[in-house]
């Protein structure tokens, strides 16, 4: 299992540094640059801000100091954002977007396992045919129309939760938010489940289990649980950074103080190195989302670590 984990680790560090210089130029092909504005700036200041930040230079040479200072760990100075650095703008939000992302993702599993295994079991029941008719809403609607939908019933016609904004120490702020991003992954994850877990039950030795007597919840928990989620933790890793870099549209409804906003700003001014810093931060949970993803399923299908 060690060897296994080394050579998944070992494989980010090429996906990594493709995502970073694909990123870097693609950022520099958009029309326009950071210190563009509406009334131009006079040539001399102009040339000065280029000369401070390094935009003077070709641009094989910014590549190579941004990578340079990116190994030290250093994302660079803000180009907008005056007297900031790029991690301090992130390290401002991302708490709170990877709160709300990983609470929504616990969420999600927690609801949609259960309730795929049982739509499985009892695949004839009413209750198992409503359920995957109500996953399946739940897939095709959208978070910016969950999220108000949400928030008019249990903010203002039933005012339960809040609806706008965040207190430090008040999760009440973030109950709609993380309900809203779990929704759909909670129903794919119930599909997943529900189609996994079929498959499983036709299976020889399940039927064997169920001729040796064993009770229904031993042979649903003990002999079909296992296998069954081996495609949801196939999706583990993408669901998971679903919800950590699509809480944007979430942070926006709710009016969250997340990390999502310096994306959207960032690429509105050119502030590359912001953008560049979203992207690399991003890009990197997603990479440990699906590492963790594999290692799970290592783990679940030991045929795929001796691959």
């Amino acid at each position: 299992m060690l060897a296994y984990a080394l050579r998944r680790i070992v494989g980010l560090l090429p996906t990594l540094f493709v995502l970073v210089t694909f990123s870097f130029f693609v950022i520099r092909l958009a029309p326009g640059g950071p210190f563009d504005q509406e009334q131009g700036l006079p040539p001399a200041i102009r040339a000065n801000l280029d000369a401070a930040y390094g935009l003077d230079r070709p641009l094989l040479v910014q590549y190579g100091r941004y990578l340079s200072a990116l190994v030290q760990g250093d994302l660079g100075p803000s180009f907008r954002y005056r007297d900031f650095r790029v991690t301090e703008l992130i390290a401002s939000g991302l708490p709170l977007s990877l709160t709300t992302g990983i609470a929504a993702a616990v969420l999600a599993f927690l609801l949609g396992v259960p309730l795929g295994a049982y739509a499985a079991w009892r695949a004839q029941a009413p209750a198992a045919r409503l359920l995957m008719g109500l996953s399946m809403l739940g897939v095709v609607l959208p978070a910016f129309v969950v999220g108000p939908l949400l928030a008019l019933l249990f903010g203002i016609y039933w005012p339960i939760f809040r609806v706008g904004g965040y207190v430090a120490g008040d999760p009440s702020y973030l109950v709609l938010p993380v309900v809203t991003l779990a929704l759909p992954v909670a129903a794919y994850v119930a599909r997943l489940t529900r189609d996994s877990m079929r498959e499983v039950l036709r299976s020889n030795y399940i039927r064997t289990a169920r001729a040796k007597g064993l009770r229904s919840r031993d042979v649903l928990w003990r002999h079909a649980l296992r296998p069954s989620l081996i495609p949801v933790v196939s999706y583990l890793g993408p669901a998971v950074a679903f919800v950590i870099t699509g809480s944007l549209v979430v942070e926006s409804v709710f009016g969250l103080p997340g990390s999502g906003r310096f994306l959207v700003q960032g690429a509105i001014d050119r502030d590359y190195t912001l953008v560049m810093g979203m992207i690399l931060v991003y890009g990197v949970f997603t990479l440990l989302c699906n590492l963790a993803a594999d290692l799970m399923y290592g783990w679940l299908d030991p045929r795929v670590r001796t691959e």
